[in-house]
């Protein structure tokens, strides 16, 4: 007998998410937020029509204020400070979208297995995500960096240990909610496999909620990637990142605070951008945040 094809319960229709985008934007909140990460975004996508290279040398420039030449001023190198923090959001954006990515892909599969699947293997999955939780990120960040040597890629392997099992542990939840609901006991009477209730009555309803977190954990990734490179954990100079270009700034505070103003300031737009997207993204996809239930 083939197995009928069943329709997820519970989805927002892709006309009812472009109606809840459209309501996030027309809030203020929402607004400023997506007005601050399309400003970011554009700066990483044209930061080569920049009349300058973010590694270019320039002595006489040293330490030089804001001005029409140079927007945010200068390093201690002269190198164009506003140059080097469009070219830093592209490092930033890079990892936050690769890693948080990763972790999606992964919490989604592996919170699922442990939501539906047998009672050992939720227990051990369980296990290991506690295990990877329990370490801070700063001690992971040096034990990896130790093993591997400062890198971007160190730096996406420690945002993904750090963030997969938080994913992980929503997807379970969420799934074992799920596990009990009318559509999937339907699903599983008329004869679907459990892979196929998973793909089909289980996962669209996780797309949403993941996506929220996503969207407010970006700005933590980026502070992450940043932190390690303050550090000298991530990446390395010359290649231009926002914590590099902070932790100049604190070096040579003294002699000039533009670049730790430079070098801070992409890192709260960022932070409040997505935040505020985020919050408004949550507020309007629950229904009892809306107050409609």
């Amino acid at each position: 007998m083939s197995v009928p094809t069943f329709e997820p319960a519970l989805v927002v229709a892709p006309r009812g998410g472009w109606r809840v985008l459209r309501s996030a934007v027309v809030d203020p909140l929402g607004a400023l937020g997506l007005l601050l990460v399309l400003l970011i975004v554009l700066g990483a996508l044209l930061a080569d029509l920049s009349p300058y290279l973010p590694s270019k040398l320039s002595i006489p420039d040293r330490f030089a204020p804001p001005s029409p030449a140079h927007l945010l001023g200068a390093d201690h190198l002269g190198r164009d400070l506003f140059t080097r923090v469009l070219y830093g959001a592209r490092i930033a954006l890079l990892v936050a979208l690769v890693a948080t990515g990763i972790s999606f892909a992964g919490g989604l599969v592996l919170g699922m297995a442990a939501g539906y699947g047998p009672r050992w293997l939720d227990s051990l999955l369980i296990l290991c995500f506690d295990a990877l939780r329990a370490f801070p990120t700063v001690m992971l960040a040096l034990a990896l960096v130790t093993l591997t040597g400062p890198s971007l890629y160190a730096v996406i392997a420690v945002v993904v240990i750090a963030t997969l099992p938080g994913y992980a542990r929503v997807v379970r939840a969420q799934t074992m909610a799920l596990k009990g609901t009318e559509f999937v006991l339907a699903a599983r009477a008329l004869g679907a496999s459990g892979p196929r209730i998973l793909k089909v009555e289980v996962m669209p309803n996780l797309i949403g909620p993941l996506l929220i977190l996503i969207s407010m954990d970006i700005p933590v990734v980026i502070t992450i990637e940043a932190g390690m490179s303050f550090l000298g954990l991530g990446v390395r100079p010359p290649t231009p990142s926002w914590g590099t270009i902070l932790n100049d700034g604190y070096v040579y505070i003294r002699e000039s605070p533009w670049p730790a103003v430079a070098g801070g300031l992409p890192i709260v737009i960022a932070t409040l951008g997505f935040t505020f997207l985020g919050e408004t993204l949550r507020d309007r996809f629950d229904p009892r945040l809306r107050g409609d239930g």
